[in-house]
């Protein structure tokens, strides 16, 4: 009786939480900094980002999650379990019930690994569900009907699609390529063509400045600060957004491709009942300057962005806790 219901959207860039009867109470990003050698844990999220590319001899700043996955499961357990307290959840009488997402491609293992973090934080029962269908169930769609919808998630490690009916994944593609990817390939442009270092953060604003609508209000040239490889100096140099969305033709080509590459593997009838819809965008990463126009030339289907599609997945667990029984055949269970 005395349990908390929460939620978390376990992101690789970013952790959300949501907590029954309080909505989304933590929005921060998935950092650790730790003193190297004994990984003893100094900041965690928000200020541990600032960090990144910032540290002295002896700290590290570390992403716990790649490429949607855990890749330091101490680590994670040890962000997951500041979160819980940051929050206040715990209570003198019960422990929690959670519900985390996973992305619909990993493997059994990595499932396992998950529900396993969870537990080392102290919760009564964990449920998992597929990432896309908190989506979808976030953005409104009617899974458990007879027809298909598309969802088009893309987060910080990796870009899914799912053709949802009848309240299942009849077909799922995954690609690495996501925001991390993006905020790579772009400093790998600006050091080869500009002779430009640049850290993890400064891509990671051009990134956002590129997603910023509005644009044709802002000024079309970007400042970026860095050192340069010539001279070891400090440098700043000034790159158009023309340049940049150039720069981003390539990952936003493969995104297009896993589209195309899961609906060829659609069933026909849900194939039209997504024409009729179109492709539903969620996750940070939709917002990206000219993805979706160009999805939409790609497949020749309309591609909507939902109303703030970073929030997308945490309201869908929000919905699934509003009404357990309801959605309870699309949790996945634990133990």
């Amino acid at each position: 009786m005395f349990s908390k219901n929460i939620g978390i959207d376990l992101g690789t860039s970013t952790t959300l939480v949501f907590i029954k009867g309080k909505g989304i109470v933590l929005y921060e990003p998935s950092v650790v900094a730790v003193e190297e050698g004994n990984n003893k844990i100094l900041t965690v999220g928000e200020e541990a980002k600032k960090m990144i590319g910032r540290t002295p001899r002896g700290i590290a700043a570390i992403r716990p999650l790649k490429e949607g996955v855990i890749a330091d499961f101490e680590l994670t357990a040890e962000m997951l379990k500041y979160f819980i307290k940051k929050v206040n959840i715990r209570s003198r009488w019960a422990k929690p019930n959670i519900i985390i997402c996973v992305p619909s491609g990993v493997t059994e293992v990595e499932k396992r690994a998950v529900a396993e973090v969870i537990y080392q934080c102290g919760v009564r029962e964990a449920f998992l569900i597929d990432e896309p269908m908190a989506a979808a169930i976030g953005v409104g769609l009617p899974i458990f009907e007879p027809m298909g919808s598309l969802i088009l998630d893309i987060g910080g490690g990796t870009s899914e699609v799912a053709i949802i009916s009848l309240g299942g994944i009849v077909v799922s593609e995954l690609t690495k390529v996501a925001g991390d990817y993006i905020n790579s390939t772009m400093e790998k442009y600006i050091r080869q063509v500009h002779n430009l270092d640049i850290g993890e953060l400064t891509a990671e604003n051009l990134k956002i400045n590129l997603a910023k609508k509005g644009e044709e209000e802002e000024s079309e040239n970007c400042e970026i600060r860095g050192r340069d490889r010539l001279t070891g100096l400090p440098k700043i140099t000034y790159i158009s957004k023309d340049e940049l969305r150039e720069v981003l033709f390539e990952p936003i080509r493969v995104i297009a491709s896993t589209v195309r590459s899961s609906l060829e593997k659609t069933p026909p009838e849900l194939v039209s009942d997504i024409l009729d819809k179109g492709i539903i965008m969620t996750g940070g990463g939709s917002l990206l300057a000219g993805l979706s126009t160009f999805l939409q030339e790609e497949t020749g289907m309309a591609t909507f962005i939902a109303p703030h599609p970073e929030y997308c997945v945490i309201k869908g667990i929000a919905k699934v806790w509003e009404d357990i029984d309801y959605y309870r055949r699309v949790l996945i269970k634990t133990r």
